[in-house]
């Protein structure tokens, strides 16, 4: 992750989201239960370098902006570790983020025998560990940081490996694999959204600007400096306008903390103006695309330098 950050006749400039490069990680090296195997697993944070040691919750250090898929469970006191999200090197690049997905498999001797299917996923905000339920996972996540800058386009590099012949499948863990029709993508995404809270604390969203992208085959190389126009104001009416840019208001609602620090949903009501000014932008990048615990075993997206352009 090498970045040159420069400003040429045109005006044109990059802000390189904190930590964006992906040279610096924050390594958990965390004990599994006992009943599960009592291995250590190691479990990678995007932040600055250091080592943290045991089953500690975490929450973002250094003033990084970025979660990951990656967490610290603690159900019923057992504690289990995901880990779908690595630093790998890149040569002459530094590292970047490999971003894969996985079956969790949860193994406890006469208890539970379950696969659990985890996209390996990083966005802006946070989690909140420790998970203690598979119940309502985007409850667990705050998306979005606060934000009113108008970029352009998000710039990033990226690779995308889709196994042949790869299936896509559900598997939550409770009840028996599923596998369903349809190929699943890996995704990136520029979200900018104007909040407000109401007199109960609810949270509000209109959608001030859109940028979206799915990519369904493999690239031979890393596509380098891409770019993904950020498009302003009510796009439904574009041709290039899929469904799945549209409004977070039905199957997906992301959740974010009110001014009471409760953890509740923020409905994307309606499309602002085109010259509205946003309160909070949400990044994320993600092997899969589908709902929670969907996807292709072996999907991988690795994505490096993520900035904003202006």
């Amino acid at each position: 992750a090498f970045v040159t950050v420069f400003a040429s006749n045109f005006a044109q400039a990059q802000e390189l989201i904190k930590y964006g490069d992906f040279n610096s990680w924050i390594t958990r090296n965390i004990k599994e239960s006992s009943v599960l195997g009592g291995n250590t697993k190691t479990v990678y944070e995007i932040g600055p370098t250091q080592t943290i040691n045991g089953a500690k919750a975490y929450s973002n250090l250094g003033g990084s902006p970025w979660a990951t898929s990656n967490v610290y469970a603690k159900v019923v006191g057992v504690v289990k570790c995901s880990n779908a999200v690595v630093p790998e090197d890149r040569a002459g690049h530094g590292k970047c983020a490999k971003l894969s997905t996985i079956l969790e498999h949860v193994r406890a001797l006469g208890i539970v025998n379950m696969d659990v299917l985890v996209s390996g996923s990083i966005f802006l905000g946070e989690i909140n560990e420790p998970i203690t339920s598979s119940k309502s996972p985007y409850s667990k996540m705050e998306m979005g940081i606060p934000f009113t800058k108008r970029p352009k386009y998000l710039q990033y590099d990226y690779k995308v490996h889709i196994p042949e012949g790869g299936k896509r499948i559900y598997s939550s863990g409770f009840g028996k694999k599923k596998t369903l029709q349809g190929q699943d993508y890996a995704e990136v995404y520029v979200l900018l959204q104007r909040r407000w809270e109401d007199a109960d604390g609810n949270l509000h969203a209109a959608r001030v600007g859109t940028g979206r992208e799915r990519y369904g085959k493999s690239t031979s190389n890393w596509v380098n400096s891409h770019r993904m126009t950020i498009h302003y104001g009510d796009i439904t009416k574009e041709s290039f306008y899929k469904p799945w840019m549209g409004l977070l208001n039905g199957e997906v609602v992301y959740y974010a903390r009110n001014s009471k620090g409760k953890m509740v949903k923020v409905i994307e009501e309606k499309w602002d103006d085109a010259n509205a000014t946003p309160t909070h932008v949400l990044v994320m990048a993600s092997s899969g695309c589908g709902t929670a615990y969907t996807g292709t075993v072996g999907m991988t997206l690795w994505i490096d330098n993520v900035a904003f352009g202006y």
